[in-house]
């Protein structure tokens, strides 16, 4: 099994002079007001309405009996070398990954045991994964600082990443989907932009993202868990062959 991790990318901000495209080959200048109003927007809509396009399903995944490595990466490749396929983490999680439909920024699966590719975290040079709390998002909360991660892509190639924190976040505004969030961590309150920047913007890395369901709110929070490639973790241990 051969292990790679991708070139870093210089990192940005949303910031007001930056137009932000959601195509694949998003390019970066200064636009008129009105067409940064509708990029950024879109952006923060995204990022933020994801929760709120959750169906009333219920889970029936199991992180019991999961395959080993070399067996579900067996089974997920499909030939693409660019194309995510899968994510493992030993004794936590192994769930394949779909890509978002064209120009849907807030589609997340609702197939049990499975998880959504967040087009838009691509656009930075980032790996965002995404799924609801009560499908396969609820795995999420079971990863770890220092447990690692292995992205399985359609060739078979493999990158590796360890988990460095988890952040929660409440939603202040839980039905709005401009919220403002609040740190669950530390006393600090985030507008969606700045949220955005933390978890999904800077050198190359790997964004979780589900919901945190509280006092009968689906959309009361945002959990995010975010790993480094393996080279770029601090004290990070190789996976066992």
């Amino acid at each position: 099994m051969a292990l790679k991790s991708r070139s870093t990318r210089i990192p940005l901000r949303i910031s007001p002079s930056t137009s932000l495209s959601t195509s694949p080959s998003t390019s970066l200048k200064t636009s008129p007001s009105t067409s940064l109003r509708t990029s950024l927007g879109l952006l923060l809509f995204a990022l933020a309405a994801i929760c709120l396009n959750a169906n009333p399903v219920s889970a029936v995944g199991s992180a019991i009996n999961l395959p080993g490595f070399a067996e579900f990466s067996r089974n997920i490749q499909n030939g693409q070398k660019d194309v995510l396929r899968g994510v493992y983490a030993e004794n936590v999680l192994a769930l394949p990954v779909v890509q978002q439909p064209s120009g849907k920024t807030v589609y997340v699966s609702n197939n049990d045991g499975e998880v959504t590719q967040f087009g838009m975290a691509s656009n930075f040079g980032n790996i965002g994964l995404l799924a609801h709390n009560n499908l396969a998002g609820q795995f999420f909360s079971q990863l770890k600082p220092g447990q690692e991660i292995l992205l399985i892509y359609g060739d078979g190639h493999v990158e590796s990443f360890i988990v460095e924190k988890v952040l929660k976040f409440q939603a202040l505004q839980p039905n709005n989907p401009y919220s403002t969030f609040k740190n669950l961590d530390r006393d600090e309150t985030l507008t969606a932009g700045e949220m955005f920047n933390r978890v999904y913007m800077g050198n190359h890395h790997l964004t979780f993202q589900t919901c945190i369901a509280a006092d009968g709110k689906s959309s009361w929070g945002r959990l995010f868990v975010l790993a480094v490639p393996r080279e770029n973790a601090q004290g990070a241990h190789r996976r066992s062959s």
